[in-house]
């Protein structure tokens, strides 16, 4: 049937339908920047295959976070340090022609009163526009960053991303998918822990918390404590008191099957430090097998050097010796509380979520892993 056609219309068109929406280009950018409670990070990648090549980085640490404990704002030289940090990603931004980017902020905006304020002044003294997003979304990302690391013999997978303002876990049942099919159904968690009816095998997301303690807010809760040793001990059981309501921890699992995924700068300086590497090399770290007892191995190291040795330590480096106890305590109390004797490392996060969620959403990722 022909259109219909306002009174008084002269002839109509000759082509009446929409237009084909645009293909998404396979060659162009995509950026994500990480604004969190101790660093900004951020990726500009390209998209290739299933997934993606990195084209320029920027990793800094800011301390956005500082004194938000005490004060429950964002103090004036904690953000004039972040926004010089944001000044350089807006430059590297425009030098590569960025046009599709997620630019997020997390727990110490999420808690700050003036945070608001804060976004105001980026955008006004950059350009960038930041987004601050919410518990949830922030630990769907950093799980879809680390499908790649799944095991296909995983059943029970539990993601943990350790983070300067707060920790998230994720407790995932794969049990029902075929095995070959697992790393790809955690991808598609991308779309939502709750989602409808699909017709791909579906991971189910059993339980998640994120705890208001991350490698910054857990130090500060103890930084009156002089002995590191006492020190130590009293963050990580606090940790573990904060995970008392998170249901796997009720419940006893088996062994067999069950895979821990840990993502955090903590995770991977534990790494370099079992591997004895003098330089940094991701290629080496992620995806990388610890045992509990290496991990205790190494942890009973740092305790060995003190506060001193640490900060001489190159393997550790300038801007984690000050976060390193912190973040091993919340790792100790993880392995405590879980029926496993393995961590896998996670070199990725979520600026790698924010990427594959992009891509994912323009159609620009092949078929493979996911």
């Amino acid at each position: 049937m022909a259109p219909k056609r306002p009174k008084g219309a002269g002839a109509l068109p000759k082509a009446v339908e929409s237009p084909a929406p645009a293909r998404p280009d396979p060659d162009a950018l995509y950026a994500a920047l990480d604004l969190g409670t101790n660093s900004c990070r951020m990726l500009i990648a390209q998209p290739k295959g299933s997934g993606f090549h990195v084209v320029d980085s920027f990793s800094k640490s800011v301390q956005l976070g500082a004194g938000l404990e005490r004060t429950g704002r964002l103090s004036r030289s904690s953000m004039a340090r972040t926004i010089q940090a944001l000044r350089i990603c807006q430059q590297k931004l425009k030098r590569n022609k960025v046009k599709r980017m997620r630019l997020v902020a997390t727990e110490a905006c999420r808690r700050a009163r003036n945070s608001r304020d804060f976004i105001r002044q980026v955008k006004r003294e950059t350009g960038l526009t930041l987004e601050i997003i919410q518990p949830e979304e922030e630990a769907r990302l950093a799980v879809i960053s680390c499908a790649p690391l799944v095991s296909t013999k995983t059943e029970q997978l539990l993601v943990v991303d350790i983070g300067g303002g707060s920790t998230e876990l994720v407790w995932i049942d794969i049990s029902s998918v075929p095995r070959r099919d697992r790393p790809a159904a955690i991808m598609r968690l991308h779309n939502g822990f709750h989602t409808a009816e699909s017709p791909f095998p579906a991971a189910k997301v059993v339980d998640w918390i994120s705890v208001p303690l991350g490698v910054a807010t857990l130090r500060d809760q103890f930084n009156d404590v002089e002995d590191d040793s006492a020190r130590f001990a009293l963050m990580s059981w606090f940790f573990e008191e904060n995970l008392a309501d998170f249901a796997p921890y009720k419940d006893v699992q088996a062994r067999e099957g069950f895979q821990i995924v840990g993502t955090s700068g903590t995770v991977t300086t534990v790494a370099a430090s079992h591997l004895g590497l003098k330089r940094y090399d991701r290629t080496k770290v992620d995806g990388l097998r610890m045992t509990s007892d290496q991990i205790d191995k190494v942890i009973r190291g740092y305790l060995e050097l003190g506060p001193v040795g640490r900060r001489r330590d190159p393997r550790i480096g300038d801007d984690r010796q000050a976060l390193i106890m912190s973040g091993s305590a919340i790792l100790q109390a993880l392995l405590r509380c879980w029926p496993t004797d393995r961590l896998s490392v996670a070199d990725r996060g979520l600026r790698e979520g924010l990427l594959y969620a992009q891509m994912s959403a323009n159609g620009v990722l092949e078929d493979g892993p996911f």
